[in-house]
């Protein structure tokens, strides 16, 4: 897919672009997105606190800002993997447990990888289709056409799929008949209809169902990956062993074990490296009492 000319026009920019600039960019964006939006900022602090209720103030508001500049460094960084290869790749990001992804994909029945909005999840997507196996990535359709456009370039670029979330789980099912391999961010808060509620730092978050159905009905390897920034400014992507898909025959028990089971892996890596989590998501914005209303 040929980029638009503004896509290439940005494209060469952020190339000529010297990293430290970026970081300093990144830096007074993430501030101005801290103090301007009281909403958000309140929103994270918030969560912060009922996460991590043995934190101070100040620990709390470090955490805010650190995870707000981490997330604005990422989307500048993007589209810098377009620069990298087989030959380069080490100056970006270490990857380990590679052997389980590649172990999971020789099973032939597809892959479900599971992550979160956390460090940066495009590096890792990257990682993978530079060093093994192209994965397909499924995000929701950005609100901006420049960005949406843009982002599908850098992945497709890379080799790496692109799924939408509306209307997927048809073609989900289809590409792990085929054996491929799909990754998926399942750390965002979803309408009762579409979730189960389980355990997130000790509170109750409904959490998408689609992967521990696709999991059920498919028989894929299920896996964590997580890309986390290190403090030399390097990536470090940890792809975790197969977790086993607890199958009993009782579905709706089935499907909230295993998102439980997910959700979990998600915190414990979270609660390693808060600073690198989007804090400012309403997480439990969707409460126990309206699946009671619908029930």
């Amino acid at each position: 897919m040929e980029p638009k000319k503004t896509i290439k026009i940005a494209i060469v920019a952020n190339r000529l672009t010297p990293h430290w600039v970026k970081r300093s960019v990144a830096f007074v964006l993430s501030r101005l997105i801290y103090y301007l939006p009281l909403k958000h900022r309140l929103i994270a602090i918030h969560n912060l606190t009922r996460a991590f209720p043995e934190k101070s103030l100040d620990e709390i508001i470090g955490i805010v800002k650190a995870s707000t500049a981490n997330f604005v460094l990422s989307m500048l960084e993007f589209p810098d993997l377009l620069n990298v290869n087989k030959a380069n790749i080490h100056r970006l990001v270490s990857v380990r447990g590679l052997e389980h992804y590649e172990a999971a994909c020789r099973e032939g029945k597809g892959v479900l990888l599971f992550s979160a909005h956390f460090g940066s999840w495009e590096v890792g997507n990257a990682a993978l289709a530079i060093l093994s196996r192209p994965p397909v990535f499924m995000a929701r359709i950005l609100d901006s056409v420049f960005l949406e456009e843009g982002s599908t370039y850098v992945r497709a670029t890379l080799g790496i799929g692109n799924i939408h979330k509306e209307n997927a789980m048809r073609p989900l099912l289809r590409l792990l008949k085929k054996g491929e391999a799909v990754k998926l961010l399942i750390d965002q808060n979803v309408a009762v209809y579409e979730g189960v509620f389980v355990d997130y730092f000790g509170r109750a978050a409904c959490t998408t169902t689609g992967i521990a159905l696709l999991a059920l009905h498919t028989g894929a390897a299920v896996l964590p990956i997580f890309t986390t920034r290190m403090p030399d400014g390097k990536y470090l992507t940890e792809i975790g062993p197969k977790v086993e898909t607890v199958n009993t025959g009782d579905r709706d028990r089935d499907v909230l074990v295993n998102t439980q089971n997910y959700t979990k892996v998600i915190e414990d890596h979270v609660r390693k490296y808060p600073h690198q989590w989007l804090w400012m998501h309403q997480r439990w914005k969707t409460k126990p009492c309206q699946a009671e209303r619908n029930s």
